[in-house]
């Protein structure tokens, strides 16, 4: 019997449970925030830095589904600076950033300004204040997953992520859930 898990990872977290060669020893990784059974894995990753909702699963069958299926993934991105209707069309239509050494542009994608800031719980890690100028918050929807690419996207467009958490994947929502908060569910919905 498979299980399946929502998860809000914290800031500061891999999205790893076992520390590999390259891994420094003192990462904190994700079977420290619930005990998850053998087998289970990450659906996706969100880096370090980033947060939010992460899906995990005992299933590889569900894990390969989910992550081939081109399923849209939505994050909302707080950036450096009040950005504008002209930087939101270039994201929509897709942008020139760096994976592995190489120019990619990224797939057209669904990206708006947020007309009110979102209430997430504090981040661990305190981000910079208005004394450094104003930030402003974006809705970003993709259905590719390259290498940091939402915080790649936001800095080829002038505006630098400054806090970037993912409150859905297909139709699975981050609702209300506190930083480190593990749900339990019978199955996904996407």
């Amino acid at each position: 019997m498979h299980r399946h898990f929502k998860i809000y990872k914290p800031y500061g977290y891999l999205s790893q449970f076992i520390t590999n060669q390259k891994t420094r020893k003192n990462k904190k990784l994700l079977g420290e925030l619930f005990d998850f059974p053998e087998a289970t894995m990450s659906i996706g990753r969100l880096d370090q830095d980033s947060e939010g909702l992460l899906l995990l699963t005992t299933d590889g069958k569900v894990s390969a589904d989910i992550t081939g299926r081109k399923v849209e993934k939505e994050y909302y991105v707080q950036v450096d600076g009040l950005i504008d209707e002209t930087a939101i069309e270039k994201m929509t239509c897709g942008v020139e950033i760096g994976i592995q050494g190489k120019k990619y542009r990224t797939n057209p994608c669904k990206a708006s300004i947020l007309s009110s800031s979102p209430t997430f719980p504090e981040r661990a890690k305190k981000i910079r204040d208005e004394r450094h100028g104003p930030t402003s918050w974006i809705s970003v929807t993709l259905t590719e997953g390259k290498f940091r690419q939402v915080k790649k996207m936001t800095a080829a467009v002038g505006f630098p992520t400054l806090r970037l958490v993912r409150v859905r994947v297909g139709n699975e929502l981050l609702d209300n859930m506190d930083a480190g908060e593990v749900r339990e569910v019978e199955e996904f919905s996407y």
